[in-house]
């Protein structure tokens, strides 16, 4: 059920129409609450200044009419001008960032300045009363502070209309979206990857002793047993896997006497039937302990940033990978994303990996998730990508350049060969795609790199 709520959370933040409906109902609010204040508060308690009141009722509704009037139709222009973007950027960029300009807050916040501005002009105009007896309305009621607050918020909207018109060229830009992107592939790095080790040696190896021999890396290549000592809890749901709440998780496990493996990662696409967790021992795992264990985790239609720090690498790869393409040809966007590979890669390089035991407050493990190695993530970031790369010169050039300068950056013999391997693969699809000169300045960055190891 958290993992819902999680999930449910992040979809309702990132509508399009949550902030808007916040700020139109907190208008309305601010509505009520001046007209009240006007009523209680005599017309002369802060002055005669004619800047304060609009004193006759058909110039309040002139003015609030005015008002809200140009903001809808501001509005709806907000709105068109938006979507206009939003289908640029994803036939340019790529389907997948449609979700980034979604989510961005300078567009949600414009389109809810306006509405809110409009609904508290409408409710403001509600009020304003004439006087007499023919009127049917009693006496004249004219809340000149609630108006002089609509005459504050337009002003403010004309200030956020400029802001709005910066705002859109400036979010499109290939350069802005990329490092859009890549600062939030460094924030995730710096979240899922210590920069100093999560435990103790002692405690560490108390932990590794904890693991059951079936799922130790040993234990599953030695072990043969029919059945398995374990039980299998398959997804009984379809789409891409969003949210895994550890919390959850420990508390299933904790509630059964149970240790589990997650079997597979968030932004994987699960289907019923698949296995996503195995719970050791068997013998304790019946319908309850699938329930509780499948509640902790969340699935829906797309993949999501927020604990899928592969969908941050894949959406640079496919900028890179389209800038690339033969109908577009523009390496210098495709190496404005490789550089944002590099940094990513050169801080996982110079970080410890994640820790797959969760454990609970007593120090039992209570689960084990997959942790992801820097070879893996070198793979879904110049692995992928350097079949695109291969057959243009200057981008060729840069991603041999570009694993050069993550060389320094690693800790471990096994990180820097993770780099070497991806040189050679690399010049072995340039060798058959390129030819004369070109090679020849391929060939020698990479004799410049090999030189760094």
């Amino acid at each position: 059920m958290r993992a819902l709520l999680l999930q449910y959370y992040e979809r309702i933040s990132a509508s399009y129409w949550f902030i808007p409906s916040l700020m139109a109902i907190g208008a309305a609010i601010l509505a009520f609450v001046l007209i009240e204040f006007d009523a209680l508060v005599p017309n002369d308690a802060l002055g005669n200044s004619p800047f304060l009141y609009a004193t006759q009722p058909d110039g309040a509704r002139a003015i609030l009419s005015a008002i809200g009037g140009s903001m809808i139709g501001v509005a709806g222009t907000v709105f068109s001008v938006t979507m206009a973007a939003v289908v640029f950027a994803s036939g340019s960029f790529g389907p997948r960032l449609l979700t980034n300009f979604m989510n961005d807050r300078g567009n949600q916040i414009t389109l809810g300045v306006f509405v809110a501005t409009f609904v508290y002009s409408m409710l403001v105009l509600r009020a304003v009363r004439d006087g007499g007896a023919d009127s049917g309305f009693g006496q004249m009621f004219v809340p000149n502070l609630a108006i002089f607050g609509a005459i504050l918020l337009a002003i403010g909207s004309i200030g956020v209309l400029i802001y709005f018109i910066h705002h859109v060229p400036s979010n499109i830009h290939i350069s802005n979206v990329i490092a859009g992107i890549g600062m939030s592939l460094l924030k995730r790095i710096e979240t899922d990857f210590p920069a100093e080790p999560v435990r103790s040696v002692e405690d560490d190896a108390a932990i590794r002793w904890q693991v059951p021999e079936c799922f130790r890396v040993d234990g599953e290549n030695t072990q043969e047993s029919d059945p398995p000592p374990w039980a299998d809890v398959a997804s009984d749901r379809v789409g891409y896997l969003q949210i895994v709440d550890r919390e959850s998780l420990i508390e299933a496990a904790r509630k059964d006497e149970v240790v589990v493996r997650l079997t597979c990662r968030p932004g994987v696409f699960v289907h019923r039937g698949r296995t996503l967790f195995q719970a050791w021992p068997a013998e304790r795992v019946d319908d309850e302990t699938r329930g509780r264990l499948l509640s902790s985790l969340a699935a829906g239609n797309s993949r999501s940033p927020r604990q899928d720090i592969n969908f941050l690498f894949d959406e640079l790869v496919e900028i890179a990978g389209r800038a690339l393409s033969p109908g577009v040809n523009d390496p210098y966007t495709a190496i404005t994303a490789m550089d944002w590979l590099k940094a990513a890669m050169a801080a996982i390089a110079g970080r410890f990996p994640g820790d797959p035991y969760i454990v609970d407050d007593n120090g039992r493990l209570r689960a084990i998730i997959e942790a992801g190695q820097f070879a893996d993530f070198l793979e879904i970031g110049f692995g992928h990508l350097r079949q695109y790369a291969a057959s243009d010169m200057i981008a060729g050039e840069h991603f041999i350049n570009c694993l050069g300068e993550i060389l320094p950056s690693c800790r471990t013999d096994h990180q820097r060969q993770a780099v070497m391997q991806q040189v050679t693969a690399y010049l072995a699809l340039a060798r058959e795609a390129l030819s004369g000169a070109s090679l020849e300045t391929i060939e020698k960055a990479a004799a410049k790199v090999a030189a760094k190891q």
